[in-house]
């Protein structure tokens, strides 16, 4: 189960006085599924309506309704884990974004998988939360416990030519549990859990 007050206390650093975010990357697909274009940039050099734009794409998936239309799932373990995706999550996360190879497979993965007759965004962030240590009594002490370095994905239909609409599918990897990052799990998004993106849920854990 996701701590509701963990995916809180992360978008409340994603905001543009207080954005954890260094990279963000991504992809506009077509009905098929092939991009029609990518882009790959600092996250500083954004202006700021579209680092408002990025940020509500980005922070819309931990401030989903938790356990409803976010939802922790495990990898699996040992060996079978290396026929899920997390080899290559991990090293996505590792290389900071930086490596377009690697978006390139993300991107051809969910195009592949992900149903919809319609155009749609891939948006990636890259982001890293120097987690702030809590005293016995729940208040906030110098210092902190450690540095959770993750990627979100936000998956949207357009609404017009490059204008994402709200996500429709997403995930946040590693999951940040009590406070901590948990790379065993992944937290996934679908704005309909009466209707989920399993195709690509199902690439995503190697099922």
């Amino acid at each position: 189960m996701i701590n509701r007050d963990d995916m809180l206390e992360l978008t409340r650093r994603m905001t543009p006085s207080r954005n954890c975010f260094t990279r963000v990357a991504g992809a506009y697909m077509d009905e098929e599924g092939f991009d029609n274009g990518t882009f790959n940039i600092h996250f500083g050099k954004l202006g700021l309506k579209e680092t408002k734009r990025n940020l509500e794409l980005a922070k819309a998936i931990p401030f989903s309704k938790t356990n409803e239309q976010l939802k922790e799932y495990r990898f699996p373990r040992g060996a079978e884990r290396q026929k899920s995706m997390w080899p290559m999550l991990s090293a996505l996360k590792k290389a900071k974004l930086k490596e377009d190879a690697l978006l390139s497979i993300l991107y051809e993965v969910i195009g592949e998988n992900y149903r919809t007759d319609s155009e749609y965004s891939i948006f990636v962030f890259y982001g890293s939360y120097d987690v702030p240590r809590k005293g016995t009594d729940n208040e906030w002490i110098e210092g902190s416990e450690e540095v959770y370095d993750f990627l979100i994905c936000s998956v949207s239909l357009l609404e017009g030519e490059y204008e994402p609409g709200k996500p429709d599918f997403g995930f946040l990897f590693p999951a940040f549990s009590e406070r901590s990052s948990d790379d065993s799990c992944i937290d996934i998004f679908n704005a309909d859990p009466e209707n989920v993106q399993a195709g690509v849920m199902k690439k995503i854990l190697g099922m």
